[in-house]
This record gives structure tokens, sequence and C-alpha cells, in this order.
């Protein structure tokens, strides 16, 4: 008996021993869970209390308002207006048929296009982007569960058409899609907000939290060097010769030659801005999805940039320089015009089929004769003249502030014999774009200096403080200055007492030089007339190009391009103060 006492006595102790433990081991767990919820309660408390926000949260962005685009005398040419974006929330919707019946209603949709959208179960579904204010404003008033009214920004251009090509347009993002509108667009383009709305498990809006707001930071400004003016009046001017000559088109540049800041650049036909996706014309045949594509592909090219062209006479200017500066012809220099001139088994004659006969090199310019600057680049040999086409900066593009630059397209140097160095020579079977030509000839008569073509000039803030002012590389010393002198005085003459006599300012000193150019195939019939001019001669401040694609009747370049400088440096000069 006394056995059976003492086990159960041992017993009774493992069994209390193992409550104890069981007791100690629930003990410890609830303390360090207790503790655990005072880590939580206490010190993570703010991080999961946002957790908590953030999953019933909902999100609306807000656009930045988008930079605007200012004339160098501050006019605005790219702005915004007000506009609303229409929303809906599935799980917010009361009554779906008033929701689709006002819609339909007020945004001019269609049911097929509105109910699927108001029926989706989704957390937002966008009906329709940049709807009028007034229109918003309507729709708001109606004051439907979840339909949502935000206010947005779009661009607006209050010129319409003006330098379409050059200032281009955004997308439904408010992005940039061509011109100075993609190539700024990290300074234009400002940082999205966002509207974060309280909603419950059901995803149903809590009205009593009512809203935060995060604001959006408006884009910079961009400040470009076009003048407002002188952008409108050459418009006009290029408007009337493509009339007058039933022209397919017709591109004008103005550009200061010291420094290369743009003052204008026309390109007509040019297209609204503010319908971007609307073709300038009617077609005959209704295009497909992919043709109208193309076409508006077309309307929106800048053929100052994009396009290359053969540029005929006035690319005697380069050869004139590069053959003065390389010291194998002087002013005086005397030749012989019979009327053409043999180079290999090719005659390649003189517009003036007579011949112009003895004539010295300054006269040979201003006549525009071919047999003289064929003899002339023979002299200098291929080396010579590929080494000042890629010296003059001909090889490379300009580097010019504006999208799709095209290149110069040229023989390689190994392909380049007699025939093709002789063509070259007065601006044949070789392309370059325009603001290639007008460039290099700047540079040819501002003293030598290699200058870069730009529009922008700096960005600001929204209190008008500069946030970044731009610079341009310059080259120096592509020619000397007495070179570059010498070329001032001949392309004065050229327009005083030549062919360019039809770019002549009264009560103004103006150099030029003309080109009619036949396109490819030759023999077409279709011409290029172009002219480029300067003022004053002596000091050039401005410089421009005017170039007149497929002219009907009367298609030489001193006849018909040369009077559209003319008349433009008639009005501008005065308002420049030159």
């Amino acid at each position: 008996m006394l056995k059976d006492s003492n086990g159960q006595l041992h017993n009774k102790i493992i069994y209390r021993k193992k409550i104890m433990t069981v007791v100690a081991g629930c003990t410890l767990v609830f303390v360090l869970l207790f503790a655990r919820l005072v880590y939580l309660m206490v010190w993570r408390a703010e991080h999961y209390s946002q957790l908590a926000t953030e999953l019933h949260e909902r999100e609306r962005s807000i656009k930045a308002a988008r930079g605007r685009i200012l004339d160098c005398n501050g006019v605005v040419l790219a702005d915004n207006r007000t506009v609303c974006t229409i929303s809906v929330i599935y799980n917010q919707i009361q009554d779906s048929e008033e929701v689709i019946r006002v819609l339909c209603q007020e945004l001019a949709l269609s049911e097929e296009y509105v109910r699927p959208k108001v029926e989706k179960y989704s957390s937002m579904e966008r009906i329709k982007s940049n709807v009028d204010k007034e229109i918003g404003d309507r729709i708001r008033e109606y004051d439907l569960p979840g339909v949502k009214v935000d206010e947005d920004y779009k661009r607006y251009y209050p010129y319409g058409a003006l330098a379409s090509k050059v200032l281009g347009f955004t997308g439904g993002d408010n992005q940039g899609i061509i011109g100075l509108e993609v190539v700024y667009e990290k300074y234009l383009q400002g940082e999205p907000g966002m509207i974060l709305t309280m909603t419950d498990a059901k995803g149903i809006e809590v009205e009593e939290a009512g809203e935060r707001r995060i604001e959006p930071k408006s884009g910079n400004d961009l400040c470009i060097s076009m003048d407002r003016n002188i952008q409108t009046y050459a418009t006009q001017l290029a408007l009337q010769a493509m009339e007058t000559k039933e022209a397919d088109s017709v591109s004008i540049i103005v550009m200061n030659p010291q420094n290369g800041e743009l003052l204008a650049m026309v390109n007509v036909p040019e297209f609204d801005l503010n319908t971007p996706y609307e073709l300038s014309y009617e077609p005959v045949v209704e295009p497909t999805a992919e043709e109208k594509q193309e076409l508006l592909n077309q309307m929106w090219r800048n053929g100052c940039i994009n396009d290359t062209y053969e540029p005929g006479s006035t690319f005697k200017v380069i050869t004139a320089a590069a053959a003065l500066e390389e010291g194998v012809v002087t002013p005086n220099d005397s030749f012989h015009c019979p009327g053409y001139v043999v180079v290999d088994d090719r005659k390649i004659r003189c517009h003036k089929i007579a011949g112009h006969g003895s004539e010295d090199f300054v006269h040979a310019t201003m006549n525009s004769c071919n047999p003289v600057f064929v003899t002339v680049g023979l002299r200098l040999g291929v080396e010579n003249y590929y080494k000042y086409f890629e010296s003059f900066g001909l090889k490379t593009k300009t580097g010019i502030d504006l999208p799709g630059e095209a290149g110069t397209i040229m023989h390689k140097m190994e392909d380049m014999g007699n025939v093709e160095l002789a063509t070259v020579s007065f601006g044949q079977s070789f392309q370059i774009t325009p603001i290639q030509l007008l460039t290099t000839i700047s540079s040819i008569v501002n003293g030598g200096n290699r200058i870069t073509p730009h529009f922008g000039v700096r960005a600001l803030d929204e209190q008008g403080e500069v946030v970044e002012e731009f610079t341009y590389p310059i080259q120096e010393g592509i020619v000397s200055e007495e070179v570059s002198a010498t070329m001032r005085d001949i392309l004065e003459m050229v327009v005083s007492e030549g062919g360019g006599v039809n770019g002549k300012v009264e009560g103004y000193r103006v150099g030029g030089k003309t080109a009619t150019s036949q396109t490819l195939p030759r023999g077409s019939g279709r011409y290029i007339a172009s002219f480029v001019g300067f003022a004053p001669a002596d000091d050039p401040q401005v410089i421009a190009i005017a170039i007149i694609n497929n002219p009907q009747g009367v298609y030489y370049g001193g006849q018909i391009a040369a009077p559209v400088i003319r008349q433009l440096f008639e009005n501008i000069l005065p308002y420049l103060g030159i």
C-alpha cells in the first residue's frame, strides 16, 4: 500500500510540472504576442495605417499644365485650355440607365459605346477626355453617383496653322508629338498630380472622408527666337507665291547669321495645330486608316529640315568660298564661256546658250555661269573639294533643335570622278536640306564661323525665373575673314548688278544668290526656284531663303524667288531696326 501511495504522489508531481510548463509556455506566448501587438500598435501604427488607407484609396490622375511656348517678344504661341475627363466607377453607380442616358446626351456618344463602359466591372472606366469645360460642368450638375468629372488641360494654339511644322502638337496624353513640343518635352511636360478618394470594402466612396489632392506641378515655359510678326508676314508671302505660281509648296527660312537664331520658318501648305488629325484638304477618294496616317505624316513634314533637294546655283557660294580659300582662283581671274564646257566625254551647257564670252570670276558669279564654276571645281580637284565639303559641315547635320533632320546625300569620294565633281560644283547630282544650305552660307558670310541654327533660347519657371539658358556650338574659322569679306562683296554685286537684281531693296545693301534647279528625273519639266539673300551686305544681321517647288509658267529663281525675299526684307529690315 505504501508503494502504491508513493507512485501516485510521483505521478501527481510529474503532472503538475507538465501543467506548469504549459502555463509557462502559454504565458511566454502571450507576453510575446502582447509585445508584438504593442510594437505594431505603437511603433508601426503609422505604417499600417498608411497601408490601410492605400488599400481603400482610389487614385485619379490630374494632368499638369504644360509649359507655354513664347516668341521672342513674349507672345504666346502655344497655351493650355481647361477641359474635363469624364469617368465612371462601377461600384458607385446607383442608376446605370440614367448614367448612360446623360452621358450619351451630353457627350454626343452612342449607347453602343457608352453602355459597355458603364456596365464594365472595373475600378474606373474613362468615357471621354478633352471634353469642353462647359459640358463637364453640366454633367457635374446632374450629381450622378459613380460619374466623375475631373478638370484637365488641353493644348491650345492661338494662331491655328501659324508655324505648325515648327511648333508641333501634343497627343491625347498631352505629350509632344512633333516639332518643338517633342524636342523640349522634358521642360514643357510638368509633373502630374493625383486625386485620392476613400472607399469602403465594396469600393463605394466614403462621403465623410472627402478627397485628398496631390497638386500637379506645371511645366516650364519655353522662350524661342521666332518672331510672330515675321513668321506671319513670311507665311503670307509664301501663300501668295504658291497661289500665284500654282506651286506644290513654298518654304521660307529667316535667320540671324551671326548666332543661328531662327526668326521664322515657313512651309506652306501648313495645317491647323488645334485639329492636327484632320487633313488640310479633301481627298478625292476616302482613304483607309493606313492611307490616312501616311497622308497625315506627309502633311506634318517640315520640308526645311526633313527633305533634301538639289540646291542648284545657290550652292555656287560654297564652291566659290572653297576655291578662294584654297587659292585656286582670285576675283580678277579671267575665263571664257562659249556656252558649254566639255568634261571627259560629257558636254555641260551654260544656261545662256550663246555663252557669256570673256568674264572675270566676279562677273561669272554675277552671271551664274556654269562652265566657269565647273572649271574652278576641277581646279580644286576631288580631294580638296571633298575636304572643304566636310570642313564646311556639309557632311554632318546642322544640329537644329527640331526632330527628323535629314543628312546630305553626297557621292563617296572614291566614286567621285571629274563629271561628278563638275556637276557638284554648280549644285547638281547631290542633295542637301534648305536649313543646311542656309546655315553654310551664313557661316561663309558672317566672318567664317559655323553656327548652329536653333529656336530654343531659354526655359522659365512659373515665376518667370530662368531655369536654363540654352547654348549652341560654334565652329570658328571655316573660312578666313578675308575670304568671307570677299564673298560678301561678290554676292552684293550679284544683287546690285547681276542675276539677283530682283532681290534689291531700296536704301539697303543686300547680298544674295539665285538658283533654278531641275528635279529628277531630268526632262520632267519640274523645277525648283530659290533665292538666298542677306542684309546688310557688309555686316549681315539677317539672312533668308525662299524655295518655290514646281512653279508653273516662269520658273527662274531670279524672277520669282528673289522678289519674295525683296518684299520680306522691305518689311522686316525696318521692323528689326536694321
